[in-house]
């Protein structure tokens, strides 16, 4: 039977992520099976769990799914000692209008799974306030268990006994404190952090937090505090329809944004992905009934992939009778043109008539409900399909027919349609499930 917490904290840049992965590393040192989740719809960290434990982590999202679909998730922990779910953003974070099964808050997660959840605070600047804030999360919400926390960015020891004994007198467990520790910074950039799989060294980062955590945490404490759980069995699993028998998937370093669940979803179903590397000059697989070109950071390679003839000629050979089909990056690889950050406009693909620039930068994030318009790849006009979109690039011209009347989470219709043309669809959304 597996033990289950989740890790959260008052508001992003905490150090969640640290922490998750020091205390998978660490525990797997010592020889258990450890199994990671992300709450919410961050694309990037799953692939740092898998660095640290071994197996693959998925994203588990009130807002967009339901309780079966993440039922179905979570059960990949059955044969794991540890399972742990790591939070988003501050742990009662998300929107105002309830989704599927919640906001897409962390909370929703850990009350639907009956898991304790630890802490990070950070107190730096504050002393016994760090203890008023915890207290106020613990009590914020009943039926929310809270294990305790751990101290991040302690300034000294004075400062931290200041803030341990806050929260004693709270009643608040503190498992450690972390004092600031350059090393294990995690690099990062503006979708994020810098992707696991483009950093050589994340092993041996990863390594230095578990044994830094090690060090400064009762990580016995930790595990105790952990509820004891095994799954229930799911009724549904993923509603996803593959988008085709043989998909062609784009991925290397600038698409690269496509949700763990949605491959193994598709591969379940028995559809075969064969993968390509734009920036490596690859066209898709001639033989694939489908192309997929997923997000990434097409911006910050739009000089080499607009100077790569060969995958462009050959996406646009596929896409003479074959559906190919972009979200989010891979969308603005599929349009007329890309300018980069110093201003410098790139050809893209042409497929589309999507014009963006990332010189006129503007972030653009949140929740997507989207009705189609027309059919996209695995999925039919009307169906409702739900995401989640951010970026920083601005559309220029959007002129091809839409693809979906997209509303954010508060039911606002946003200019993010989507467009059609042809053989070729795209999305600025990232596609997490379709409702039932």
């Amino acid at each position: 039977m597996a033990a289950g917490l989740v890790i959260s904290a008052p508001a992003s840049g905490v150090g969640k992520t640290t922490l998750t992965l020091a205390l998978a590393r660490a525990w797997r040192h010592r020889g258990l099976n450890v199994q990671c989740f992300k709450s919410g719809p961050d694309y990037i960290d799953p692939a740092f769990h898998a660095a640290a434990t071994g197996r693959a982590s998925v994203n588990v999202d009130s807002w967009a799914m339901d309780r079966g679909t993440i039922a179905h998730l979570v059960s990949r922990g059955v044969d794991a000692d540890v399972v742990l779910a790591e939070g988003s953003m501050g742990l009662f974070d998300g929107v105002a209008a309830r989704g599927v099964s919640g906001t897409g808050a962390t909370a929703d997660i850990a009350e639907m799974l009956g898991w304790p959840v630890v802490l990070v605070i950070d107190p730096s600047g504050q002393a016994q306030t760090a203890a008023a804030i915890a207290a106020g999360l613990r009590d914020y919400r009943p039926g929310l268990k809270l294990a305790g926390v751990v101290l991040n960015r302690v300034a000294s020891p004075r400062h931290e006994n200041l803030v341990r004994h806050a929260l004693n007198e709270a009643g608040i467990a503190v498992f450690g404190a972390l004092p600031r520790h350059a090393e294990i910074s995690l690099p990062k950039r503006h979708l994020g952090l810098v992707q696991a799989e483009e950093q050589a060294e994340i092993g041996k980062l990863i390594d230095e937090a578990a044994r830094f955590v090690a060090e400064h945490v009762d990580l016995d404490a930790v595990l105790r505090s952990a509820a004891s759980w095994s799954p229930q069995p799911a009724v549904n699993g993923l509603n996803v329809t593959p988008p085709g028998q043989r998909i062609a998937l784009a991925r290397d370093a600038a698409f690269s944004f496509v949700y763990p669940h949605m491959l193994e979803a598709w591969r379940a179903a028995g559809a075969e992905i064969s993968t390509f590397s734009p920036l490596a000059d690859e066209a898709p697989d001639a033989s694939a009934d489908v192309c997929w070109l997923p997000g990434g950071y097409p911006e910050l390679h739009a000089g080499k992939i607009a100077a790569h003839a060969r995958f462009r000629s050959g996406l646009r050979a596929f896409a003479e009778t074959r559906p190919v089909h972009g979200e989010c990056g891979g969308y603005m690889a599929l349009g007329t043109a890309l300018t980069d950050a110093d201003g410098v406009r790139h050809e893209m693909a042409g497929l589309l008539g999507l014009e963006t620039s990332f010189a006129k930068r503007r972030m653009h994030l949140g929740y997507r409900l989207a009705e189609l318009a027309a059919p996209m790849p695995g999925h039919r006009p009307g169906a409702r399909l739900r995401g989640h979109e951010f970026h920083y690039s601005t559309i220029i011209a959007q002129p091809d027919m839409p693809l979906a009347v997209v509303h954010d989470a508060t039911g606002a219709v946003i200019a993010e349609t989507g467009s059609r043309r042809g053989h070729a669809t795209g999305t600025f959304f990232h596609l997490i499930a379709e409702d039932r």
